[in-house]
């Protein structure tokens, strides 16, 4: 990697660290601050329902901001939500505010994050490709996955610690704080490397342009196709499976009142990952197309999230938690390089926030459903039911081998990932 690439990669790792640190002090709280808020298990969830609800909303007309202003201006903007709504997640948890509040700072919160989605790794893509930077993906994506997971690890421990030493508040706090500290160190060092906005049009034609190009590099390509499908199901389970699992845990403790155990569950889930993202890459190497190494990360998943809904035993919850992490991290690399490899530089940020839709549409539904069921029949049994919604996601990512794209087996970065076939579409 020449010095360029290196510094481009040393930005994105940094803006990684500082989100991930951010959000996690509160990962390991989240769903206990919105149970002492007052809500019930379904209004807990409904609020996170309504989060993915809003990145559904916004991520066109996000993606329109990221690919005809700037990645740039499109992080700031992220970042300037975020820390202003986490603050007003405070006061509504302070003044016990009644639902509807909740559900609509959720969605305002969603805002924040489309900002994020597609933008950050379209900077990172665009910019190592503008610096000559010609290795695979999988190398860099999988370092982000072990800063992402060093940074959760400490994040989701104080928040922890914090939360039982303090009250539940204080980490969301934090998290607005730390996030302000990225908008300064963003506005300073990140440059749109490789990336010339297109602002010729109005932002109403932008976003119908979007919209069309997302169809276009998304669900008109099959092999992109069939992974935005089977978004929603991976991704709406996961999204669950990482919140359920705090109460959770603290029912197979027997001590409800232990928030420090909901913040391992999460600092747990971090470690796991920095090993997944260590060895996410020599997994990749071991099988020939990256769509192996997804199918059997995610079948292992839907297999070890099952196990966690039907044990009763604490310390095998754990370890169960530990190679559930660890398939996930492997999967999200590797899963990334591929969606890369499919699509054009100037959609890229488009295309991706696309991905990112479906599988927050996946959230909207899949949430406040097992969130139902844990209300009604336990938090255990609503992971074997997530478990076997994931399962109806693997037919999506077969359809999408079988098109034989060239990015299944491509090993290292393309400018352009136009199609090669014209047997893709």
């Amino acid at each position: 990697m020449n010095p360029a690439a290196r510094r481009v990669q040393r930005i994105y790792l940094i803006l990684l660290l500082g989100n991930t640190l951010a959000a996690s002090f509160i990962w390991g709280i989240n769903t206990l601050f919105l149970l002492d808020a007052g809500l019930s298990n379904f209004e807990a969830f409904a609020a996170n329902a309504f989060f993915t609800a809003g990145m559904v909303l916004f991520e066109i007309p996000t993606g329109v901001v990221a690919d005809t202003v700037g990645r740039k201006a499109s992080y700031l903007l992220g970042t300037i939500t975020l820390s202003a709504t986490t603050a007003l997640y405070w006061l509504l948890w302070l003044w016990h505010a009644p639902f509807g509040w909740w559900a609509l700072v959720s969605v305002l919160l969603g805002l924040g994050f489309t900002f994020f989605s597609g933008a950050v790794d379209a900077w990172l893509v665009d910019a190592l490709t503008f610096s000559g930077y010609t290795d695979g993906l999988e190398a860099v994506f999988g370092r982000g996955l072990v800063v992402t997971g060093i940074a959760m690890f400490a994040g989701s421990v104080l928040g922890g610690v914090i939360a039982q030493a303090t009250n539940l508040g204080v980490p969301f706090l934090l998290r607005a704080g730390v996030l302000v500290v990225m908008l300064v160190f963003a506005a300073v060092v990140m440059k749109d490397l490789g990336f010339t906005p297109d602002r010729s049009q109005g932002p109403l034609k932008a976003t119908r342009t979007v919209l069309a190009e997302s169809i276009e590099h998304g669900l008109q390509r099959r092999s992109v196709r069939w992974v935005i499908l089977s978004a929603p199901f991976a991704s709406g389970v996961g999204v669950y499976a990482f919140y359920a699992l705090q109460p959770y845990l603290l029912v197979l403790s027997g001590d409800p009142s232990a928030y420090s155990i909901a913040g391992l569950a999460a600092a747990v889930l971090s470690l796991a990952q920095v090993a997944g993202g260590v060895l996410a890459p020599r997994i990749r190497g071991v099988f020939h197309r990256r769509t192996t190494t997804v199918i059997g990360a995610s079948v292992t998943s839907i297999v070890v999230l099952i196990a966690l809904g039907l044990t009763s035993l604490f310390w095998l919850a754990i370890v169960l938690l530990v190679l559930w992490g660890f398939v996930f991290a492997v999967a999200g690399p590797v899963r990334q390089a591929y969606l890369n490899d499919m699509i054009p530089s100037k959609q890229r940020a488009t295309v991706l926030s696309f991905d990112s839709l479906f599988g927050s549409l996946g959230g909207v539904f899949v949430q406040p459903a097992l969130g139902r069921a844990a209300d009604l029949w336990g938090y255990g049994t609503s992971l074997v039911i997530g478990g076997l919604i994931e399962l109806i996601g693997i037919p999506f990512l077969f359809a999408s081998r079988r098109q034989r794209d060239p990015a299944d087996t491509v090993s290292t970065l393309r400018a352009d990932a136009a199609p090669q076939d014209p047997e893709a579409y």
